[in-house]
């Protein structure tokens, strides 16, 4: 089983990133098929800064690496160092429908909100199809609001075999990412980076704690009851607590007597307690980037040799490639 994912260096990871996704992928990475890579090709349609860009992908390696996924077992490279991608883009692009980009939802979205979407987006559900192509992807976790780009790749896949002719795609299937945790952000909204409510994950500790301190809560006063249920506070607890640690805080909440000082200051702590052997792993990988270049060369490399031949597979099948003579 072939397992791909990607995820975009629009900006440094946080809580919601991880326990929505990147927990999720790390935990799928235990078999030599594993493919992830960092997608600045599709982060093009939203950052215009090179340097940022760069910035970004390069954080993006060091946190993965930290958070526990293993070259030895994954193969991690950048997205734009598989220049194969490019070319199977356009041949999916020559078969694909404009009413199925049509009524995609980021198209759909933008065009609601009377923004101007360029090409880039429109056509985004194509390259992120070759994407998961390109690969015989057997597997691909996502999350719901992903579902859709999943259903369009195998609509691309079954119409290209069926106008070709021939088996050239391996049809994927969507692996649903658990996300019925919430992480909200420190407005209480749902965590994301649209929102500017992030808390990243290897802040310095007197960042972190800064950030922590300015989750929104209620006007309860210190000697009220609260409610853990309605609470952005508790809701971030539980993301590193046990259920006994969860019972016991809260208890604290419902007899009152307790500030959401200290119910922040113990998310502070639990939060680093959970995150302490990736923040001393992402140190030690800043120290030799050299290291981190070798893996992502590695991985492109890995990734190029298995895009190759999914690639001369479809170009075949179009009539692609160089003429010989025969007499």
């Amino acid at each position: 089983m072939r397992v791909l994912s990607g995820i975009q260096p629009t900006g440094r990871f946080h809580w919601g990133n991880y326990f929505g996704a990147i927990q999720q992928y790390i935990a799928l990475q235990n078999n030599d098929q594993a493919f992830y890579f960092i997608a600045d090709l599709h982060a093009l349609t939203t950052i215009r800064d090179p340097a940022v860009l760069k910035e970004y992908t390069w954080e993006a390696a060091v946190d993965l690496l930290a958070l526990g996924l293993d070259p030895a077992q994954a193969s991690l490279f950048v997205q734009s160092d598989v220049p194969e991608i490019s070319e199977l883009t356009w041949l999916l692009m020559t078969v694909t429908q404009m009413h199925l980009l049509e009524k995609c939802h980021a198209y759909k979205d933008k065009k609601s909100k009377g923004v101007a979407a360029d090409a880039g987006l429109f056509t985004y559900p194509v390259l992120m199809a070759a994407d998961i192509l390109l690969y015989d992807s057997d597997l691909v976790p996502v999350g719901t609001d992903q579902v859709q780009h999943i259903e369009v790749t195998r609509d691309l896949a079954q119409r290209f075999n069926h106008l070709y002719d021939t088996e050239v795609f391996v049809l994927p299937k969507p692996r649903v990412l658990d996300d019925s945790a919430k992480v909200p952000g420190i407005d209480g909204e749902k965590m994301s980076k649209s929102y500017g409510n992030t808390i990243e994950l290897f802040m310095p500790e007197k960042k972190l704690k800064k950030k922590i301190n300015s989750i929104k809560t209620d006007s309860k006063s210190m000697e009220d009851v609260k409610d853990p249920d309605s609470c952005p506070v508790f809701a971030l607890y539980r993301l590193f607590a046990d259920a006994t640690q969860q019972d016991a805080l809260a208890q604290k909440y419902q007899a009152g007597g307790m500030g959401y000082g200290d119910a922040k200051k113990q998310v502070l702590e639990a939060s680093l307690e959970y995150f302490s052997e990736a923040r001393d792993r992402r140190e030690k990988l800043e120290a030799d980037p050299d290291y981190i270049q070798d893996v992502l060369k590695q991985g492109a490399q890995k990734a190029r040799v298995k895009g190759k031949e999914v690639l001369d597979r479809a170009r075949a099948a179009c009539g692609l490639g160089h003429l010989s003579t025969s007499k």
